[in-house]
């Protein structure tokens, strides 16, 4: 019987090996102790886990091109009702018609074929889950679900070289994407022309924020401080946010606005120009000379075009050689355009208002045009000027109000001592931590 027990195997070995122990102690006889080992496998075994086979199993793919929701469904055995009834539930919180192609989703289906979950990354802040009949819910409960999001403050240093003769291609360098050179140039874009300004030896220094969704990147949060020293001149920036105001904003070391009235062009990051303001420019498709009053900027079709100052539509639509067109009224008597359009922005109609950085329209070659690209005009009480010289002469924005002067002087500190703690001592460039 004990043969086939182990456990009482075990324990009658130990009491025949004590019973041993006793009787040679009493004749002086030395015996060995029980061997370590057979106890400590011993316990292994009672204390080992088990495994249990889990009751579900998960699917994991991409949505497919020009699917809808029901199609996924369908692809996924949902009968006609049950599909019907899993869009309706979807409605109440997403419109299906949003469904993109390549976004991730995933079905949890129980060991026994029953619908356990659906999941569906809907952008970088929330994912939609759907889940089966509970006291909520007759049939199927769905709702938009938050990302759990952390922030990471990163300082980077960079430098315009050889192999890094753009801002895009230093932050590269540094082991960073295009969004935050993106990032960087519109917020010195007042202060530094990143098309023609850049030399090399040029440097900077950036404090920024790296946001993460469940461990992973997902982006870039806010600029905190940026250094930049182009051909020996130290342009700085620091993010503050004055009470009161809607928005924070960015003030060199005095406090001084580094945004001027006008962006220095109409997209987020410096085009490429193919034709400047000329009063006889050889004119590409209608021939002879003629003045071209504005400056070209090339760029794909569909690159969005931003309104370069706070302002009000004057007019958006079809505007005969010059395409589609929108024209925005500004203060102290200035007027902006944007022509060859290939679309316009929601919202962008006759007394709109429209402010700083704001998206107008989509580049494209509607009207007289070789290819697509935007012609960018500015009209100064009536008169058409140069763009790019204009923007000299333009004033800066509101300085930070002598009432918060020590909140931003705090602030200022503050973010340039842990850029300093983070980044290697000065002279030196690569990638920040």
């Amino acid at each position: 019987m004990l043969d086939s027990n182990p456990m009482l195997t075990r324990l009658a070995r130990l009491l025949v090996l004590a019973g041993a122990a006793i009787l040679a102690t009493a004749c002086g006889t030395a015996v060995p102790a029980a061997p370590r080992p057979a106890a400590v496998e011993w316990e292994a075994t009672d204390a080992a886990d088990i495994f249990l086979e889990p009751d579900y199993r998960i699917v994991e793919e991409t949505v497919p091109r020009r699917s809808t929701l029901a199609d996924l469904l369908e692809a996924h055995e949902f009968d006609r009702n049950a599909a019907s009834a899993f869009v309706d539930a979807v409605r109440t919180v997403f419109d299906p018609r949003r469904l993109r192609s390549g976004n991730e989703y995933r079905f949890v289906i129980g060991n026994d074929d029953a619908f356990r979950r659906f999941e569906y990354h809907v952008d970088e802040d929330a994912f939609l889950r759907v889940t089966g009949r509970s006291a909520e819910c007759a049939e199927y409960c769905a709702e938009l679900v938050p990302y759990a999001k952390t922030r990471e403050e990163t300082a980077l240093r960079g430098a315009i070289d050889a192999s890094h003769s753009s801002l895009v291609a230093a932050i590269n360098g540094g082991g960073e994407n295009v969004l935050l050179a993106i990032q960087m140039a519109e917020i010195l874009s007042g202060e530094i022309d990143f098309n023609n300004d850049l030399r090399r030896g040029d440097r900077f220094d950036v404090l920024f924020e790296k946001v993460y969704r469940e461990e992973h990147f997902s982006g870039y949060g806010d600029v905190l401080a940026a250094e930049f020293v182009n051909d020996g001149r130290e342009v700085r920036a620091f993010r503050f946010h004055v009470p009161g105001e809607t928005e924070a904003q960015y003030f060199d070391a005095e406090g001084r606005s580094v945004k001027r009235l006008f962006l220095r062009s109409p997209f987020r990051f410096e085009p490429r120009i193919t034709s400047r303001f000329s009063y006889r420019r050889l004119h590409p498709v209608l021939g002879g000379h003629r003045p071209h009053l504005g400056v070209d900027y090339g760029a794909p079709t569909g690159t969005p075009v931003i309104a370069v100052a706070n302002g009000s539509v004057v007019s958006a639509g079809r505007s005969g050689g010059s395409g589609n067109m929108v024209r925005l009224r500004h203060t102290n008597g200035y007027e902006t355009y944007y022509l060859h359009l290939s679309a316009f922005a929601t919202g962008i109609r006759r007394g709109a208002r429209v402010t700083q950085g704001q998206v107008i329209g989509r580049v494209g070659s509607t009207g007289l045009s070789t290819g697509p690209h935007l012609d960018y005009r500015i009209r100064k009480n009536g008169t058409f000027v140069n763009p790019l010289l204009e923007h000299r002469n333009l004033p800066p924005g509101d300085p930070v109000p002598d009432e918060h002067r020590s909140e931003f002087e705090e602030v200022r500190d503050a973010v340039l001592a842990r850029m300093r703690a983070a980044l290697p001592p000065a002279g030196s460039t690569g990638e920040g931590t």
